[in-house]
């Protein structure tokens, strides 16, 4: 039994919840969603509420779709609504960063410039060495920020790198004197 799949799943006031056939889409105040939904999980939507139920009882892939859809429809409700962000930190001496256009202009040390294309449905902001990625979209907004990250991972010994900005990167002490 998935306990994810069983809550309910409140559609708060402006927000259009829709369901045709596999397609779920979500309409509000930021923007729309759709995804699609195949598989052994059923969609009910009553009123302002939105609850799952599994076509096969005691299948552990049933169980574990019904958990994963229960999050998706939950992330795009609170996506259309709140919207999503990521704040990363670019730490060490001569590393800058700026957004010019759908480019995210970086220098991390490299023998030249790094350009990331920004992907469509998502601001990015660049001040001081912060980088604010925001969206509606949970998982694209996770994947860009994980996609940056991996560009230069913070070293634990000066902590030179992107971090996320509630992250705590663990520290080494470096060469002791003898």
């Amino acid at each position: 039994m998935s306990r994810i799949g069983k809550q309910t799943v409140i559609i708060p006031a402006g927000t259009e919840a829709n369901l045709s056939g596999i397609t779920f889409s979500a309409k509000g105040p930021k923007g729309t969603l759709v995804r699609d939904f195949p598989g052994d999980v059923t969609i009910h939507i009553n009123g302002s509420e939105i609850t799952f139920s599994p076509n096969k009882e005691n299948d552990r892939t049933v169980n574990a779709l019904w958990g994963t859809y229960a999050s998706h429809v939950k992330n795009m409700i609170e996506g259309v609504n709140n919207g999503f962000s990521k704040k990363l930190i670019l730490e060490g001496v001569g590393f800058k960063s700026e957004v010019a256009g759908t480019v995210l202009k970086l220098a991390l040390g490299f023998s030249h410039p790094v350009n990331v294309e920004i992907p469509t449905g998502l601001t990015v902001t660049a001040e001081k060495n912060n980088i604010t990625i925001s969206g509606i979209n949970k998982e694209l907004v996770g994947a860009f920020s994980a996609q940056i990250r991996t560009l230069k991972k913070p070293e634990p010994y000066k902590g030179k790198g992107f971090h996320y900005s509630d992250e705590v990167v663990r520290r080494k002490q470096g060469k002791k004197a003898a």
